[in-house]
């Protein structure tokens, strides 16, 4: 019993001492490890600090006294760059080019010659000339549906003809020949400037004079106008009536235009209106015309104002007014139309003193 006790105490007295052995082992191992860890860290410290080049450092100035002022290193620029400098843009849109080329405009109900030009920022001489075979120089012949040449510049777009030269057709519509060759929309080659006959060009700045497509002016007094050339409205004069005072009003309730203003190849304003409103004397005076006439004018009445004046409403539906009737400023003479060489419902209204035309908007309110 005794040697049993003896023996577990022998053999626990063991494990102990086994355990304090692993344990001693590995406590042993963990130091030499660290020792080695710490020598290998500081010879790499080491020898970092021996291979960095410290530069020496300045002593700082000391701090100046409130009466004194800091010095300020000197400022030496240095060379420019050898380098072309380029200042940005913002704006990189590639603007329109100018058109060169005559393009083509199908008229639609409303249009004028004027209108139209203002729309392709040309003058309205410029259509008329680039379409004479259509218009005639007659801006009231204008009628939809036509299809007319709308040059890219002002001036006269010309077929050439047998016998033409540069020099030739410059005098003829008052350019210069320099300017017909170098459009470039012309393409002629400078060296050697021809063109075949047939062929278009356009003439920079070119004019010529307009055809005149207006009823005279027919005074009160005995006209000795032909029916037959003004057509059956005309009147046979020598009558005596109404005079004006010289200060005209608007023919009609409308005071804006439908179409074109006055220029050198329309001289009158067309002033908008629907058919059968009405038509109105501007000032007093006796009718002269009434009824159709030729050129293109319709419908119409012309009043003679007796002082110099007389006023014309054309493209009427209908003329009420009658040969050598007095009308009073304000008084009924027709209706609003679109008859002879019309696009659509409006009145033509002309003023015109001692026998030339004047802009009646130099008279109107």
């Amino acid at each position: 019993m005794k040697s049993s006790r003896a023996q577990r105490l022998i053999l626990f007295g063991a494990w102990l001492l086994a355990i304090s052995l692993v344990l001693t082992a590995a406590y042993l191992g963990w130091r030499v490890q660290s020792t080695q860890a710490a020598v290998l860290d500081s010879g790499s410290l080491a020898l970092s600090s021996a291979n960095a080049q410290v530069e020496p450092t300045e002593a700082l100035p000391a701090s100046p006294s409130s009466d004194e002022t800091a010095a300020l290193p000197e400022f030496l620029p240095g060379e420019p760059p050898l380098a072309i400098l380029r200042s940005a843009s913002l704006h990189t849109t590639i603007p329109n080019r100018p058109r060169q080329e005559v393009m083509q405009y199908t008229v639609e109900p409303g249009d004028s010659v004027f209108g139209i030009a203002k729309f392709f920022n040309i003058m309205p001489e410029t259509v008329l000339w680039a379409n004479y075979d259509l218009l005639n120089d007659n801006p009231d012949i204008l009628s939809p549906g036509m299809s007319l040449n709308i040059p890219p510049i002002d001036g006269v777009y010309y077929q050439w003809q047998v016998g033409d030269t540069l020099d030739s057709v410059a005098s003829k519509f008052k350019a210069k020949a320099e300017d017909i060759s170098n459009y470039t929309g012309n393409k002629l080659d400078l060296t050697n400037p021809s063109v075949e006959v047939g062929a278009y060009v356009m003439v920079p700045g070119g004019e010529r004079e307009f055809r005149t497509w207006i009823v005279p002016t027919i005074p009160r007094e005995k006209a000795g106008v032909s029916k037959s050339v003004y057509g059956p409205g005309a009147c046979e004069g020598s009558y005596d009536g109404a005079y004006g005072s010289g200060v005209f009003i608007w023919p009609s309730s409308q005071h804006v235009l439908s179409g074109n203003e006055y220029w050198s190849g329309h001289l009158g304003i067309d002033i908008a209106g629907t058919t059968g409103d009405g038509v109105y004397a501007s000032d007093a005076g006796v009718v002269v015309f009434s009824g159709w006439s030729t050129g293109g004018y319709g419908y119409m009445v012309m009043i003679d104002h007796g002082n110099g004046y007389q006023s014309v409403y054309a493209h009427l539906s209908k003329a009420s007014a009658y040969c050598g009737q007095s009308l009073y400023q304000g008084q009924y003479l027709g209706a609003i139309g679109s008859t002879g060489n019309s696009t659509g419902s409006h009145l033509h209204f002309e003023i015109r003193y001692l026998g030339g035309f004047i802009n009646p908007y130099y008279v109107l309110p």
